[in-house]
């Protein structure tokens, strides 16, 4: 009997002291508020929003500082935000609604809903489902240069992605991609017969009681409680224009406030429910929060969560330990904006953060200080702002020393190998498209889709630095290759791509010849040997010459009878050169790398 009391008393202590340490809040405590308004200062942050659920109640919705830098404005919890990569989680979701409805299956080949999908790699192609378009395992970089800033539209996008070459192997290890996640949207809009958007507002919104929430930055324009994205621009904060990447949707273009978030952490930590209605089955929930591919644990991953012991990706989240609970994740950054929602099912517990802070990580720090006030007090306590910050002005001071040694490899007292007009052309690549160089007050202009114009400055070399005019770009090196004759041959902007030269028509300065003045050189011509014809036509106002089976090429004027032959991929210059028998051409003669062919007008 003495025994039995002895273990209850023991049993009883152990229950004791698992409560004392457990952490009894209920709520989050007043000491927040100051721990937030320091954050923000600390991060050089203006404004962020939160909101915690716990045990299926929003227990908490607030705004901190102001929705512009320099106005009084103040963050609410109504307060519009860009989600970001926060958005994937709702394709996912879109996924395995349809999954549930037997639309779907997670391991059925992409192509299955995606006829003429295509990679690099013919096997990728074939055998890529629809669980690795969500689980980031394709083996290709991101490539995400395709889509920011250009005018593609997703079809397009997703046509070009077969040029973009693998990293690594297929299924081999985590490489973050946001294209397969526009692949997996279009997806979905082929099965509903829907556009991505629809899905999600039809789908999701309304069920959930989402009545802010939008996948266009267009649909802002209504609304008056909306932040301003802010990034640092040397060394200071400062607002700039929401990014339209309407073209990647599926990825990343949400845009929500703290108040409608909470309604979607709600449907995960509920399984699947809202409202007592089922709008994902639990096991597809279940399905989303499972870990599908590892990640390894280095870099960002041991600063926001040094703790952990593992880090995975399910379907459209991210998940890692922490105190012997499972976080189920993820964050969102798109220019100006950073985001992060986190849950920890196993507590029935979950945060939302949004911030008007370009590639802020306070989001992660505020979100791990509120699990603190839940979670059981294992191992040592954090300031998690405090230590996140230390180890992230570690990186930037690393970035910052890098940027200098580039500075002191730079060559001093070069000058480029041409005059600056001999760089002006069109370059182009199979899966970026086209990037124009011009001449503009005596300096050359770089020109790729419709975010980056930049200005070249003089580097070393060959190399000129590019200065965005879109300041929250920054600066990029611009590197010019030569080839054996000299001329220019290809370009190539840093961390983007090469770009091969295609001259265009319209590059050529040319002489201004009326369609009259062009027409006395229509006609035939052929060469005996080798055997050759070349018909020139007048086509839209121009003279071009047609070759069956070949490019067609373009004759654009330069001088009295002369005349270059613009064709696409032409390797070297063409000219062509008439001699004429008053008013009408009695050869032509083509110049092509030394060479001399003399063709005469067919009768």
């Amino acid at each position: 009997m003495r025994t039995r009391k002895a273990a209850s008393f023991i049993l009883l202590l152990i229950l004791l002291s698992a409560q004392l340490v457990y952490g009894q809040q209920n709520a989050i405590p007043a000491s927040f508020d100051d721990y937030v308004k320091k954050a923000l200062v600390d991060w050089e942050v203006p404004g962020v929003a939160i909101a915690v659920v716990k045990d299926d109640k929003v227990i908490f919705a607030k705004g901190y500082g102001v929705k512009k830098i320099g106005e009084p404005a103040p963050v609410t919890e109504k307060t519009m935000f860009a989600i970001g990569s926060a958005s994937k989680a709702f394709t996912a979701a879109a996924v395995a609604m349809l999954v549930d409805e037997g639309k779907m299956k997670w391991d059925d080949g992409a192509t299955k809903y995606l006829p003429g999908f295509q990679l690099f790699d013919p096997y990728a192609s074939r055998e890529i489902t629809m669980r690795d378009l969500l689980c980031h395992r394709s083996g290709l970089e991101r490539g995400d240069l395709m889509w920011y800033g250009s005018a593609y539209s997703r079809d397009e996008i997703l046509q070009r992605v077969r040029h973009l070459k693998p990293s690594w192997s297929f299924r081999s290890q985590f490489g973050y991609q946001n294209i397969m996640y526009l692949a997996a949207g279009q997806a979905v809009a082929g099965v509903t017969k829907m556009s991505w958007d629809e899905v999600i507002k039809q789908r999701i919104f309304k069920p959930l009681g989402m009545t802010s929430s939008n996948t266009s930055i267009r649909d802002l324009a209504e609304m008056s409680d909306v932040s301003t994205p802010h990034t640092k621009i040397d060394g200071k904060v400062t607002a700039i224009p929401w990014r339209n990447i309407d073209n990647i949707a599926p990825a990343g273009s949400i845009n929500s406030n703290v108040a409608d978030m909470a309604q979607w952490v709600r449907l995960h930590l509920n399984e699947g429910k809202a409202s007592g209605q089922t709008v994902i089955t639990s096991g597809n929930l279940k399905e989303l929060h499972m870990p599908q591919t590892l990640i390894r644990r280095e870099g960002v991953w041991e600063i926001i969560s040094p703790e952990a012991h593992f880090t995975a990706y399910g379907l459209g989240w991210f998940m890692n330990d922490y105190k012997a609970r499972k976080i189920v994740h993820h964050g969102g950054n798109i220019d100006g904006m950073s985001a992060f929602v986190a849950m920890v099912p196993e507590e029935k517990l979950g945060v939302v953060i949004l911030t008007n802070m370009n590639g802020t990580m306070i989001t992660a720090a505020l979100a791990y200080t509120i699990f603190d006030y839940f979670l059981p007090q294992i191992g040592a306590k954090h300031d998690h702002s405090a230590e996140i910050l230390k180890s992230i002005k570690a990186v930037l001071a690393q970035s910052e020393t890098a940027e200098k040694k580039k500075e002191e490899a730079r060559v001093k007292n070069t000058q480029p190998s041409l005059a600056l007009k001999n760089y002006v052309g069109t370059y182009t690549d199979e899966m970026y498209g086209e990037a124009k160089v011009t001449e503009e007050n005596g300096k050359l202009v770089a020109t790729y889709g419709a975010a980056f114009k930049g200005d070249l400055e003089h580097w070393h070399y060959d190399t000129f630095r590019s200065i965005w005019r879109d300041k929250s770009i920054g600066k990029s090196l611009v590197t010019f290759k030569l080839n054996a004759a000299g001329k220019v041959e290809s370009l190539s902007i840093e961390n983007l791509a090469e770009f091969k030269r295609t001259e265009k028509a319209e590059d050529v300065a040319s002489l201004n010849l009326s369609e009259a003045d062009l027409q006395k050189y229509v006609g035939k011509y052929a060469l005996k040997a080798p055997p050759l014809e070349i018909s020139l036509e007048m086509v839209g106002g121009k003279l071009k010459g047609i070759i069956p089976g070949q490019p067609i090429a373009t004759f654009v004027p330069v001088a009295a009878n002369r005349f270059k032959v613009v064709v696409d991929g032409a390797p070297v210059e063409i000219y062509a050169q008439f001699e004429m028998d008053g008013a009408k051409p009695k050869s032509m003669i083509l110049e092509q790398a030394g060479m001399k062919f003399t063709l005469t007008p067919k009768p």
